[in-house]
């Protein structure tokens, strides 16, 4: 069985929202290696409409190692506005309720499934039981303002801590599964 996996930059007050206005000073070596060993694992996407429609205006003429990895890989799009073909590569829409298309392409072949770019599908598939791996990279920063990843009146719902390591620039990267029970 496939496993869903997201992984999100925050800050130490819990903001998700518009990382590059405060993540790129502490990003260092070892956050690299373990972006990329998530990465390395990932075969497919799912991305939100505005994630999406972000993400298909930049990458697919980007020169950047991300572009490489992004463009050929199979991307999943969810959204209720959205209609016709999509223009990037490789990309659909999602047809029929989130959670069955999720499921179903769990119960398929091939790696892991990586949600990009959309707190709001990172939340509904950890509060739907859906995703198998949060990684939160905390960065030593208190960002003020933005977007968090939880919310208060949020279903109480219990990680279990899979494997945590601190960077040379004080980064925290935690990798968080569902707890069962």
């Amino acid at each position: 069985m496939r496993k869903v996996t997201a992984g999100l930059f925050s800050s130490v007050d819990g903001v998700v929202e518009d990382p590059f206005r405060w993540q790129f000073d502490s990003f260092d070596e070892e956050l690299g290696a373990g972006m990329g060993e998530m990465m390395g694992r990932i075969d497919a996407g799912l991305l939100g409409r505005v994630g999406y429609q972000q993400w298909a205006e930049y990458w697919p003429d980007a020169d950047a190692d991300f572009g490489g990895f992004i463009n050929p890989m199979p991307k999943f799009v969810a959204s209720r506005t959205l209609t016709g073909e999509l223009a990037w590569q490789n990309s659909q829409l999602i047809q029929g309720p989130l959670e069955d298309f999720v499921a179903g392409l769990k119960d398929g072949d091939g790696g892991d499934i990586g949600v990009f770019s959309s707190i709001s599908l990172v939340r509904q598939l950890l509060f739907a039981g859906l995703l198998d791996s949060l990684m939160l990279i905390v960065h030593p920063v208190i960002a003020g303002s933005g977007r968090r990843l939880f919310n208060d009146g949020d279903p109480l719902s219990r990680l279990e801590l899979q494997s945590s390591q601190q960077t040379s620039k004080g980064n925290m990267i935690l990798n968080y599964g569902l707890r069962a029970g």
